[in-house]
């Protein structure tokens, strides 16, 4: 069998990093707070973890489900962040859930050519690898901030690499 294409290995990286990775850990910090802490903000400069799960839903829907399965996108990004009701948590991660699956199911079937040719997104035109790269990135950048606030919330620390031991290295198998 000959060995995997460049294609497919930054396809199959990007949906293990977003879909088995990040996903998991970002909804185990929300399911570990109340509505109440999901909503928190320090100030009104900054997002609430309700804000960020509403802005990641529209942005993954708009830069990989519309775009790469040629639907309408009638995404309304500012709206993301003025949302000041407290929309239950469970409803937010049910979303976002949903929008995921939609996004695996994409970065599972693209083609070379899909990775190669032009999108029009939001006001960028890009590549496809553009697009895919775009949303694992941010989707990180924001994973991290609900990592940052889920634990400046409940004080705990989260547990997501107890597999590595105190030198950083994951600890060697014995065989």
């Amino acid at each position: 069998m000959p060995p995997a294409s460049v294609s497919t290995l930054f396809l199959e990286l990007s949906r293990k990093t977003l879909i088995e990775e990040y996903w998991p850990r970002l909804r185990s910090c929300v399911e570990s707070l109340s509505d109440e802490q999901v909503w928190w903000r320090p100030n009104e400069a900054s997002n609430s973890i309700g804000n960020l799960l509403l802005h990641l839903n529209g942005n993954v829907h708009q830069w990989l489900v519309a775009s790469f399965d040629r639907v309408n996108d009638a995404r309304n990004r500012p709206a993301e962040f003025a949302e000041r009701r407290h929309v239950p948590a469970a409803e937010l991660v049910q979303q976002l859930d949903s929008t995921l699956r939609r996004a695996s199911d994409v970065l599972s079937r693209l083609t070379e050519d899909e990775l190669r040719a032009t999108y029009h997104i939001q006001d960028y035109t890009v590549t496809g690898l553009h697009a895919v790269y775009h949303v694992v990135e941010h989707f990180g950048m924001h994973y991290g901030q609900i990592v940052y606030i889920t634990k400046l919330v409940s004080g705990k620390n989260l547990g997501f690499y107890r597999e590595l031991d105190t030198s950083g290295s994951a600890p060697v198998e014995s065989t």
